[in-house]
């Protein structure tokens, strides 16, 4: 598996608290951004930064709302990924491009054809190069100067985009070894790309691996923005683990934002890890306050799987991280709205599909469902559908489709549940809702199953769990829900091989696509990081699909 994630995992961390809270003190004290930053030169023909904000080349304020997607490592998951992105409702994707220092380059023709995926699907593009990620501190980081070098030589292609997309010049381009080098050539690489006549909006990224927790970027961000003479540069913060408190994410916000200098989020996550965990409902409720974008850390495929969005690519299996970023509150589906440049370009479609027929359930199991319904129809195409459960007046997407028929798992057995469907075209107009259909799941048959639970490892505050669920049975088990209960107040906040769902103390666990059949006589695995307090009782009592196992 490919390293592709180094922002959670290399931090030196003695004193980081300390280090922080003195310099957001000294922050505070009034030393930082002593001017406004003010916009200058010609409004941009695209995509530009004026008074601080984001806007389109119309003058319309741009708030983006998306995920990163890792198009170097999994190219040939970029096409459908992009869809399925936009179908959860982003307006905006980073995309990870490669500039050959680390990893082999991305090719001008391919990154033509990013943009022109990204254009379809009717996103903005943000690409990034990501080879300088740590540079200073990981010996196998490029420059910035090389990340400039590269954009330079994609000319051809970017030239015309500046309506779609924004060059974000290097990914996390300084470790935390002097961080303080980061400012002189993060200047340098502007001026050069403003040189060679790139006039699209550029994206700096902080040093400290992005988290800038020893407020470098905070204190120089002045100076970086007037090095630029179009005035077109966003800076972007990456929110991990650093930020794990809402004073410390409102404050570095903030004074971006009072001193007029226009700034996202460019990366952040969620999950607890063994740094601590990062107040993702701060940073989403703060942006929105704010109205500054921000882009989830990462749709998937990921080395570490604890920041997968979606599981294995596979938007019908969202891990709770991808659950919260995309339907949570403050999320992208609440929040995000699609560049007006695509109203006025490509089809102009604003009809949106016929209601689809009133679905039909068959093959109808105690964990599953297959749903079928008469086709929408619509003036240019039906690109998808959206199967929502509804409960308590509140709509779950739980499955998608770009045909008329789609197969729902991880059901309770003998629960009855309300399905409907929509349709949706390729500009995101979306159909009324179907008529509902209500199914009751059958009996759960009496399965031979064991589980495994155990601790990997343990920090203040959290720990690592492991569960091994296996089938003592002739027959493979096809489809699983599993269930155990805390006793000491342990919370899981995220989970790979299957996603989690916990109410107080109870649990219960749904397979991801890859662990939904347990072979005869086999087994499948899964992972979790949770929360603790002093005292962490491993649970002893399990069942799946409503039949007692045995604990092993």
């Amino acid at each position: 598996m490919r390293t592709t994630r180094s922002t959670t995992r290399n931090r030196s961390l003695p004193g980081l608290l300390t280090t922080l809270a003195a310099l957001l003190g000294l922050v505070l004290g009034g030393a930082m951004f002593p001017v406004a930053a003010q916009a200058r030169g010609a409004l941009a023909a695209g995509l530009h930064i004026s008074d601080g904000r984001l806007l389109e080349g119309n003058g319309n304020d741009f708030v983006m709302r998306g995920v990163n997607a890792a198009h170097t490592w999994y190219p040939g998951r970029t096409k459908q990924s992009l869809a399925d992105i936009k179908a959860l409702g982003a307006n905006t994707v980073r995309v990870v491009l490669a500039d050959g220092h680390r990893w082999s380059a991305n090719s001008a023709a391919d990154v033509a054809d990013v943009i022109a995926q990204c254009k379809a699907n009717r996103l903005i593009c943000v690409l990034e190069v990501h080879d300088t990620t740590g540079y200073g501190e990981d010996s196998a980081a490029g420059t910035l100067d090389e990340a400039a070098d590269y954009w330079i030589g994609l000319k051809g292609v970017l030239a015309g985009q500046e309506n779609y997309i924004a060059i974000n010049i290097g990914n996390e381009p300084w470790g935390n070894t002097n961080p303080a080098g980061w400012t002189d050539p993060t200047i340098a690489a502007v001026k050069k790309l403003r040189a060679a006549g790139l006039d699209h909006l550029l994206m700096v990224d902080a040093p400290n691996w992005g988290q800038d927790w020893q407020g470098v970027m905070r204190a120089n961000a002045k100076a970086v923005y007037a090095a630029d003479p179009t005035g077109n540069l966003i800076f972007s913060i990456h929110m991990y683990s650093v930020f794990d408190t809402a004073a410390e994410i409102t404050d570095y916000l903030n004074a971006f934002v009072d001193a007029e200098l226009p700034i996202l989020i460019g990366e952040f996550g969620g999950p607890a890890d063994q740094y601590g965990d990062p107040d993702e409902d701060t940073m989403m409720a703060t942006a929105q306050q704010l109205k500054l974008g921000y882009l989830a850390w990462s749709w998937s495929g990921n080395t570490d799987p604890i920041l997968d969005l979606a599981i294995n690519f596979d938007p019908t299996q969202l891990s709770s991280w991808g659950q919260r970023a995309f339907n949570g509150a403050n999320g992208i589906a609440q929040t995000a709205k699609e560049a007006t440049v695509y109203a006025g370009s490509g089809t102009g479609d604003t009809q949106a599909p016929t209601t689809p027929g009133t679905p039909t359930a068959s093959s109808v199991t105690a964990t599953s469902a297959t749903l079928t319904w008469t086709a929408a129809t619509d003036d240019v195409g039906v690109t998808g559908y959206d199967v929502v459960r509804i409960a308590d007046g509140t709509e779950t997407r739980v499955a998608t489709a770009t045909g008329n028929s789609a197969t729902v798992t991880g059901l309770a057995a003998e629960t009855t549940y309300t399905f409907a469907v929509y349709a949706r075209d390729a500009a995101g107009n979306r159909s009324a809702r179907s008529a509902t259909v209500n199914v009751t799941t059958s009996r759960a048959p009496t399965l031979s199953c064991s589980v495994g639970y155990r601790v990997v490892g343990e920090w203040p505050g959290g720990f690592q769990g492991e569960l091994t669920i296996g089938n003592g049975g002739s027959a493979a088990i096809n489809g699983w829900t599993l269930g155990f209960a805390f006793a000491d107040g342990q919370s899981i906040s995220n989970m790979w091989g299957g996603t989690a769902a916990q109410d107080g103390g109870t649990v219960k666990v749904t397979p991801a696509s890859y662990t939904t059949s347990i072979p005869a006589a086999g087994s499948v695995t899964v992972g979790f990081i949770a929360s603790k307090g002093s005292t962490n009782t491993v649970p002893t009592a399990f069942t799946l699909n409503g039949s007692t196992c045995k604990a092993s």
